[in-house]
């Protein structure tokens, strides 16, 4: 999946932070609730405009956010 075709990055829509297109819902949200126990099927049916397709793309893109995080060792 290519999560670029369904997230987007916006500074007009909640104030730049990652959402799913065309909506107002964050992968900020979708994560925190996927955390707290919701599974897909509950979010489905908690937001009208979500696809099983946005979640995915959403728990991509933290992937590839990480992924592409950097750390550094401190200094000791």
């Amino acid at each position: 999946m290519e999560y670029k075709q369904r997230i987007e990055s916006n500074y007009q829509i909640m104030l730049g932070k990652p959402v799913i297109k065309g909506t107002r819902i964050t992968v900020e949200l979708i994560l925190k609730k996927l955390a707290g126990g919701f599974t897909v099927d509950d979010l489905l049916g908690s937001y009208d405009q979500l696809k099983k397709e946005d979640i995915l793309a959403a728990i991509e893109y933290a992937a590839n956010v990480i992924a592409d995080e950097e750390t550094i060792e401190p200094v000791k």
